[in-house]
């Protein structure tokens, strides 16, 4: 271990500040010598936007543990607490707050120590990177600049060493083969382990999904098989056994789909079962997601070489040593850590993706060694590709893969289909949209910066090559000024708009705040595109010539790029055909999105279309305006998500443990979209193993006001208190979520339970997830993203709080599917889901126990049959909700933290 460095050390949580010196000293201080002392000397910190909340001073800097842990070990998970840092390197965890801050010197001294040892796996690449940031004036430069030796040889540039992908020949279609059920039942027996606890609602689960993986014997008529597996069925492996077999003997791919990136992850684990050997899984499962998860090289290269200043390029150089080892390039929720673009306060990290999708394809000199087309080949080769609910839908309706286009899906998480499809297929004519279309199409404007490039840039030779389609880019780039540019917002708030579009924008605000009510919160406001004042009609006309006048040549040149590609000329070798498809597919969705904006304005002041839902909205946060614009939904977005992806589908299994949520097949065949089918689909149940009457509880506290915050802040400190943290609180305001953490963060803190809030701590929910995980005694404070798909078993997880019923927000769209699916009753099914999917955080092993408490009064009896069957439920004062909870937890055997990491949920 190396000597401590000379410099102090600061801690900082809810229940005090310390600053410990090299030699161990350690003193409690207050926020102002805090300060003070950070303000004048450097100090070794981990993780510095959390200190500084803590301290009230979110400038705070100093030589960060975390930082240092990411150019040391990138792409290697660790919680990032002082426990989880120690646990990462192999130091004993502190026991206390105090033992935290004499830790960070020893965390120091490890992770230098790495530096000087031969068997440091990341040494390359380590010594030009420090060289770098030293000259950035990262903190940690000089430090690391003395301890690195300096390698013999020149070190390889990143974008030299990555390794690239290979073309391969097409794989020919899967063969129409029926599954034995005798394979799919060894195939099981393998993944569970020989030996293991017989359960036969798993194995009749994964017989029953076989009926998803027969021929398909006519067109447009897919196999489908929806699948209620109860927590603890093991649905995971119940249909990794049958795809499994099907992909090897039918040689073809299955796709399987997910709502969150958390169950991707845990796909991704389990398919070492599958394929212990590393190799051989990195050929046969590859994880899928959009575009905008993944890091660009071109993006990447361009901050290294100056594009970015300041606390953004010393991130840059980080993820630059991060994308030296990593897997597969992902930055969100790969194993680039989650807590390193936060430190960062998001400075520059979405620069590096690909979020505006201004790919130039094979232009790009890095084409051969893309993460994203690396990912896109393997896929298409793979036997399981793990993908989200949301890239299977883009690429089924934009055809980006048509060639590689899946015959079998798995959508896990099924409850989720139609709020996944809502997105996928809707349309958004607002300010933002618009800028950035103009921005792809015309490239960089005055003093704009970066590698932006508009559409004559990237086709310079196509139009060199090719008249027409010259002509046409020349027309589009003409036709997109009539978009809203740089300053849109603030002209029109000054009513100075410029051009049509922004006018239309304009007169869309005038109605949307006619209509507002007078007292508002701060909250975005919206109002049905109904009944439209004249001016506003008349303000739609201009716009609607204006988007006719772009769409026209965005066409003509989407047909002179494929003319281009069947005349092939000379230059058109592999990379510019490949460039100029990428070209087309990206043109194709932006004249879709056009088109899409055409008929939303064209039906403006005629008659409603009745598949569709239409409003005006201003988006505002705390107040503040950030979009502008008109916004269509379908009614029933189940309605295109049939048509587009399960009707070209030979076979589908749709599953989830609360797909009917209580209710009878028909409800959930409409919420998967498979009532659009004319072929029958087969339906399949298996109840929880669970013996929920003595495992948990469900608490509806009587006596709470409802808006009353201070009475609200104290029932979940003393329910936090009584379960000793373990608690995952649910909120629907995020008000409310921080008024209640502000008031009783300290208070739990002082007796030893941590608390950490979305919306509050600057980290991300992935991040949360993990810390709350790691520790039995921390508590989560959060909205609906941890409403689903949060597994933290054992006894991390103890408790569930929701401040109340969880109501449908009133919005327009809401308004119009509950008018057309029965009234009250869809507001039923929406709460009875959403409290099926809070529940089920709940119990996820044969031994949890645990409580679900919901603090309101108002809670009616006919929703509580969301609870599975069995589960004790009572309506209890607060005081005796606290004598309930301090039974139900402290029965149950508590887990070392050591132990606790080591326990996974039922797969």
């Amino acid at each position: 271990m190396s000597e401590p460095l000379a410099y102090p050390a600061l801690h900082a949580s809810h229940a005090g500040i310390w600053i410990s010196t090299a030699d161990g000293v350690v003193k409690p201080v207050g926020r102002g010598e805090a300060i003070a002392r950070a303000a004048e000397t450097p100090m070794i910190l981990l993780n510095a936007p959390l200190i500084g909340e803590r301290l009230g001073y979110p400038e705070i800097s100093g030589l960060d543990l975390l930082e240092l842990f990411a150019f040391i070990h990138p792409a290697k998970f660790m919680v990032p607490t002082p426990k989880g840092l120690a646990t990462a390197i192999g130091l004993e965890p502190p026991d206390d707050d105090q033992g935290a801050a004499q830790m960070l010197h020893r965390a120091a001294s490890e992770l230098l120590s790495h530096l000087e040892r031969p068997d440091w796996f990341e040494r390359e690449g380590a010594w030009a990177s420090a060289a770098s940031l030293s000259r950035l004036r990262w903190p940690w430069g000089q430090v690391l600049e003395t301890r690195i030796a300096k390698p013999a040889q020149a070190e390889r540039w990143l974008f030299s060493k990555l390794p690239e992908w290979q073309e391969t020949s097409a794989r020919p279609a899967p063969h129409p083969i029926i599954l034995n059920t005798g394979d799919v039942v060894a195939r099981l027996d393998s993944l569970t382990g020989h030996g293991a606890e017989e359960r036969p609602g798993q194995r009749d689960y994964a017989l029953a999904a076989i009926d998803a993986f027969s021929p398909r014997q006519r067109r447009d008529a897919p196999n489908v098989v929806l699948a209620e597996a109860g927590t603890g069925i093991g649905k995971t492996l119940g249909y990794l056994s049958p795809a499994s077999v099907w992909a090897e003997q039918a040689g073809g791919a299955v796709w399987i789909s997910t709502f969150t990136k958390a169950l991707q992850r845990q796909l991704d684990a389990e398919s070492m079962r599958l394929y212990p050997d590393p190799a051989q899984r990195r050929a046969k499962v590859v994880v899928r997601k959009g575009r905008e998860n993944y890091l660009c090289l071109l993006n990447l290269e361009d901050a290294l070489q100056g594009g970015f200043a300041g606390r953004a390029a010393i991130l840059a150089q980080l993820v630059a040593r991060w994308a030296a080892y990593t897997k597969d390039g992902d930055m969100v929720g790969g194993d680039l850590p989650g807590w390193l673009p936060t430190l960062f306060r998001r400075n520059g990290a979405t620069a590096l993706t690909d979020r505006r999708g201004e790919c130039v394809y094979a232009g790009c000199p890095h084409y051969r060694k893309c993460f994203i087309e690396r990912a896109s080949r393997a896929s298409a080769q793979a036997d399981l590709v793990i993908a989200n609910h949301a890239l299977v839908m883009v690429n089924a309706a934009r055809g980006r893969e048509a060639g590689n286009a899946p015959t079998r899906i798995v959508f896990d998480e099924g409850h989720h289909i139609a709020e996944a499809a809502d997105s996928m297929f809707a349309a958004a004519l607002t300010g933002q949209e618009a800028i950035e279309l103009r921005r792809w199409i015309i490239g960089p404007e005055g003093r704009s910066r970066g590698r932006r490039r508009g559409l004559a840039a990237r086709l310079a030779d196509v139009s060199s090559y090719d008249e027409e389609g010259g002509n046409a880019i020349s027309a589009a780039a003409h036709a997109a000024t009539a978009l809203p540019a740089d300053g849109w917002l603030q002209r029109i708030a000054e009513g100075a708009p410029f051009g049509p579009v922004e006018a239309m924008l304009a007169a869309v605000r005038g109605q949307v705040y006619a209509r507002a009510d007078a007292e508002d919160a701060g909250y975005g406001l919206e109002t049905e595109a109904a009944g439209l004042d004249g001016p506003t009609i008349a303000a739609v006309e201009p716009a609607l010539v204006a988007l006719d006048a772009l769409l026209r040549p965005l066409v003509i040149l989407g047909r002179r790029l494929e003319a281009v590609l069947e005349d092939a000329p000379d230059w058109l070798d592999g990379q510019a055909r490949a460039r100029i498809d990428g070209a087309i597919s990206s043109l194709g969705w932006r004249r879709d999105a056009l088109s899409a904006w055409l008929s939303m304005l064209s039906r403006l002041g005629g008659p409603a279309d009745p598949d569709f839902v239409d409003w005006l909205a201003v988006d505002r946060i705390e107040g503040r305006e950030v979009d502008i614009g008109l916004h269509r939904h379908w009614l029933d977005p189940t309605r295109p998500f049939a048509q587009a992806v399960l009707k070209p589908a030979h076979g589908a299994l749709i599953t989830s443990a609360t797909l009917r949520s209580g209710e009878e097949w028909a409800a959930a065949e409409a919420r998967t979209g498979t009532r659009h089918l004319d072929a029958p689909v087969h339906h399949f149940a298996s109840a929880s193993p669970f013996d929920y009457a003595k495992q948990s509880a469900v608490l509806i506290v009587t006596d709470i006001k409802r808006g009353d915050i201070p009475q609200l802040a104290g029932a979940y400190a003393r329910l936090i208190s009584a379960a000793g943290g373990g608690t995952l609180g649910l909120f629907t305001a995020i008000r409310r979520l921080r008024a209640v953490h502000a008031r009783i963060a300290d208070r739990l803190a002082r007796d030893g339970l941590p608390l950490y809030a979305q919306h509050v701590d600057p980290i991300d929910t992935g991040t949360l997830v993990d810390i709350f995980r790691d520790d039995p005694r921390a508590s989560l404070l959060g909205t609906d993203a941890l409403r689903d798909g949060v597994d933290v078993p054992g006894d991390s997880l103890r408790q569930v709080i929701m401040e109340g019923v969880p109501w449908p927000k009133p919005t327009v769209l809401h308004a119009a599917r509950k008018a057309a699916n029965g009234g009250s009753a869809y507001d039923d099914r929406i709460i009875r889901a959403r409290l099926a999917q809070a529940f089920g955080r709940l119990i996820r092993r044969a031994d949890d126990q645990g409580v679900f408490v919901i603090l309101s009064s108002a809670m009616p009896s006919r929703l509580l049959t969301a609870f599975p069957p069995g589960t004790p439920i009572q309506r209890v004062t607060l005081d005796e909700a606290i004598v309930r909870v301090k039974d139900l937890t402290s029965a149950r055997p508590r887990l070392s933290s050591s132990a606790q990491m080591g326990h996974h949920s039922i797969p």
